[in-house]
């Protein structure tokens, strides 16, 4: 039987997270609805990351990966993992585990429906100041793009891949993943998950990226939304 879905994991500097990740992944294969496999992006970790993930590749058949050359950011590795997937479903979920691989069963059992399903952290394990900052971030981002998503930056997420690749994708805008999907007129579902503290490693985003950073892309997102094409064929000769 030939993958059916794919899970994108963007590294940057997670050697600590990443043998626990292999085995949470390694756990959640066998038991996942679809054919899974897992593909590592790199985004240029400064630290032991890339042996670790060589390491993980060689001893599962499962899982693969793309190294960058340097540091892209967050929106380019989640960009060059859509673009290298061949499997018809497409997920994401960060590598400090703070979201469960099992609930991707969740979100596959209404993807035939929806075009993407995310993710709802409910009763969230992050600090005050990081929880609220993000509950602002995503009623600014709501306020915008009218997506009806309270969470958009769960990284919990399965999506149709032709809807995947088809994301013109800037940097910041991984955040308007669901808004990103409307735009291609496609349908959309949230769902509650799990959350977890994190266990190792140290977050990347602070206040700015969190919050003054989003507001910023909203623009961003507004002006795309206007001189977005939309266009069907009704004919080939």
């Amino acid at each position: 039987m030939s993958y059916q879905f794919t899970i994108i994991v963007p590294v940057y500097n997670e050697e600590d997270n990443l043998k626990r990740v292999e085995q949470e992944l390694s756990n959640y294969i066998k038991i996942a609805s679809k054919k899974t496999k897992v593909l590592f992006v790199n985004d240029g970790s400064k630290d032991n990351s890339q042996q670790l993930i060589e390491e993980i590749c060689t001893n599962n058949s499962d899982f693969d990966f793309i190294n960058f050359e340097k540091n892209c950011g967050l929106s380019a590795a989640i960009t060059a993992g859509f673009k290298n997937v061949d499997t018809e479903l497409v997920g994401y979920i960060d590598s400090d585990l703070q979201t469960a691989p099992e609930d991707f069963n969740l979100l596959l059992k209404e993807i035939e429906n929806y075009d993407l399903v995310t993710g709802v952290r409910a009763n969230r394990k992050d600090s005050f100041i990081k929880n609220m900052s993000s509950t602002i971030a995503n009623g600014i981002r709501r306020s915008f793009t009218q997506d009806g998503m309270d969470d958009t930056g769960c990284p919990l997420k399965v999506i149709k891949t032709q809807y995947a690749k088809n994301i013109p994708m800037f940097k910041g805008l991984h955040r308007f993943l669901p808004a990103m999907i409307l735009l291609q007129n496609g349908k959309i579902k949230q769902i509650p998950v799990q959350h977890f503290p994190r266990i190792a490693g140290e977050a990347k985003y602070g206040l700015w990226n969190r919050l003054i950073g989003p507001l910023m892309d909203c623009f961003a997102y507004l002006w795309m939304k206007k001189k977005y094409i939309n266009y069907n064929i009704a004919k080939k000769g």
